[in-house]
């Protein structure tokens, strides 16, 4: 397997991901109430926030020097650039909350590996395991088999007081996701 050195770095032939239509029915529904293990070790239900949500979705970060699940990783429409696109959140974190928006990432992996990724990249959100894809499945987010594992499709969301209100799907390149959702709050203020 290929060792991914530098996760923060995007390879210059990273496939781009096409629209399949299968974000198509989120956009204006309401959150189902579904609980999901936080990396600080609460559970938090989407759909009881008040306010303003920016929710992140990707499919799996990896760990410096550790190989990646395949060795075709990077040739997978979507899978790669996890790392960035959580650290784009993370370095627009302050201006999420000028705009009262609480930032949240989510993976399908386990609590655990997310505490590491947590620590390691000074995240000052939250991030919450769908590992066994409860929300996944209630909503029908897309998602995509490697090395036996189902990992979510990246995409994110705006939430207001548990309604989606706007989906980014699919996202390319992750690396601007979060600046691309900022600017869409900054425009579309918070009706609640």
């Amino acid at each position: 397997m290929a060792i991914v050195n530098d996760l923060l770095i995007l390879p210059a032939d990273l496939p781009v991901p096409l629209d399949d239509g299968l974000c198509d029915h989120l956009e204006g529904i309401l959150l189902p109430s579904v609980l999901l293990l936080a990396t600080d070790g609460t559970l938090v239900d989407l759909s009881r926030i008040p306010g303003r949500v920016a929710l992140f979705v990707y499919p799996r970060t990896g760990r410096p020097g550790v190989p990646a699940l395949v060795d075709n990783w990077n040739k997978i429409p979507g899978a790669r650039g996890c790392t960035p696109q959580t650290s784009g959140y993370r370095d627009l974190a302050a201006e999420f909350t000028k705009e009262g928006v609480s930032v949240f990432g989510m993976s399908s992996q386990d609590t655990e590996y997310q505490r590491e990724l947590v620590e390691r990249l000074h995240l000052p959100f939250l991030v919450l395991s769908d590992a066994e894809l409860k929300l996944a499945r209630t909503l029908s987010l897309p998602t995509f088999k490697v090395a036996g594992q189902e990992l979510i499709k990246r995409m994110a969301w705006v939430i207001d007081a548990g309604r989606i209100t706007k989906v980014f799907y699919p996202i390319f390149p992750p690396d601007e996701s979060a600046a691309r959702l900022l600017s869409w709050i900054r425009v579309h203020p918070s009706a609640t």
